[in-house]
Parts: C-alpha cells; sequence; structure tokens
C-alpha cells in the first residue's frame, strides 16, 4: 500500500501525447470518487499535449461494466489507449472480491484479445477514506498516474505499428 503521493511525473521522460486519441471509461458508481480519477487523467493527457478532442469519456453504471464499456469504445472508436475508471470498495460480503476479481480479469482478457492498451485505474480499497487519499487526497491521484501509464503505452502501441524507437 503506498504511503507517499506517488502521482509527480516528469514530463521529460514521457513521450508527447499530441499524435494520440484516448478513451475514458469511468464507472457511474462511487462518483465522488471516480469523476476525481477522471480529471485528474483528462488534466494530465491535456498537459501532456493531448487535444481536447482527442480525449472520449464514457459513463458506465459500475465497475464490471466496464469491461463491456472499453470493449465497445476499441470496437467503435479509433483510440490508442483506453483507461478505465472504477472504485470498489470492501463491504460486508465477498461481493467485493467477485467484482475485484472480475474487473481485473476482464481487463487483462481485453489488453490479450485488442491492440488497444487498456489502463486499470481501478481503486480496489477496504475503505473509502481510503479511495478518496488516492483520488486527489494525500496520496495523490491514481487517474494522474493511469494518463501516464496511458501515453507510454500509446507510445508502445504506435511503435508496433511504425517500427520507429521511442525517445523515453
Amino acid at each position: 500500500m503506498a504511503t507517499t503521493n506517488l502521482s509527480y511525473y516528469d514530463k521529460t521522460t514521457i513521450p508527447n501525447a499530441k499524435p494520440f486519441r484516448f478513451g475514458i471509461v469511468v464507472s457511474e458508481w462511487n462518483p465522488e470518487i471516480t469523476k476525481n480519477l477522471q480529471q485528474g487523467a483528462i488534466d494530465t493527457l491535456l498537459d501532456c499535449g493531448a487535444a481536447k478532442q482527442d480525449i472520449i469519456s464514457w459513463d458506465v453504471p459500475g465497475s464490471f461494466e466496464l469491461i463491456y464499456g472499453c470493449k465497445k469504445m476499441i470496437q467503435s472508436q479509433k483510440v490508442d489507449a483506453i483507461i478505465a475508471i472504477g472504485n470498489v470498495i470492501q463491504g460486508e460480503t465477498k461481493h467485493f472480491d467477485f467484482v475485484c476479481d472480475g474487473v481485473t480479469q476482464g481487463i487483462v482478457d481485453l489488453n490479450i484479445k485488442y491492440d488497444v492498451p487498456v489502463i486499470f485505474c481501478v481503486l480496489t480499497d477496504n475503505t473509502k477514506q481510503q479511495s478518496l487519499d488516492r483520488s486527489g487526497g494525500k496520496l495523490g491521484n491514481k487517474g494522474i498516474e493511469c494518463a501516464v501509464a496511458a501515453i507510454k503505452m500509446a507510445a508502445i502501441n504506435n511503435l508496433n505499428r511504425t517500427s520507429d524507437s521511442i525517445g523515453f
């Protein structure tokens, strides 16, 4: 578990996001957390050179629906990377385990099946406070970290298509 803010990034170590198109699929469940993650991701993509019109955001009802939303975005939008944003907080039942396992495996499956990287930005915390701390609180914003990952993976994916080298 992180105990420091890990959301700092050095733009000199990240490819320029300008040539890429990004998708963001966001769970509507726990919106005070997921919307903060989404905003962190969008702000970072823009800061790193992405154009506003090259960022597509879709909302889905919950974290379990992220998989289908990402799949449909891959199939219908020309994006270079997708960030799947959700939040699951431990409750009194095993529902937490089933949702976390299902979403994790679903995103793994998308990354194996399709040639578009899907970045896992699903907070799976024991308490709401832990989620708040990781969505813009004292431990930073995981949306920022996932946007940086999306840029780097889009560059790798583009490298595969162009056979150029990556300068980061």
